[in-house]
């Protein structure tokens, strides 16, 4: 069997966090949700079944909650933090798709949230 691709997923991981521009945001706190895909190579893992042949979702998690305990006023701001984050910490994953959702935002519209979603390589 030969993998195309494999990529690693975690779904709507729920955080309460101090992100925002205004001093009330900062303050006060939002809920925001994180989607995120790691591509890396598994292959090794599928014969092995050891997790030193991938990358441990639970460490996965320990990052973004520290880089989500981060106040910052942008969005964008924590979403590249958290990637070059992951960089760092998993020298496997060779790209990543997150997205950064801030569940009630500030604006005054009927909404399921505002998100910023950045997919970027390694290098």
């Amino acid at each position: 069997m030969k993998i195309a691709q494999s990529i690693i997923c975690l779904h709507e991981v729920k955080f309460y966090a101090h992100h925002g521009v205004s001093e009330q945001e900062q303050l006060v706190g939002n809920h925001f949700k994180i989607n995120l895909e790691l591509t890396i190579d598994i292959s090794a893992a599928l014969d092995s079944d050891n997790v030193s042949d991938t990358v441990s979702y639970a460490d996965v998690y320990e990052v973004l909650k520290e880089q989500m305990s981060i106040p910052s006023k942008l969005l964008e701001h924590v979403s590249g933090r958290i990637q070059k984050a992951l960089y760092t910490a998993f020298p496997k994953v060779q790209g990543i798709m997150l997205e950064l959702i801030k569940c009630t935002p500030p604006m005054g519209a009927d909404t399921l949230g505002a998100s910023v979603k950045i997919k970027s390589t390694r290098g």
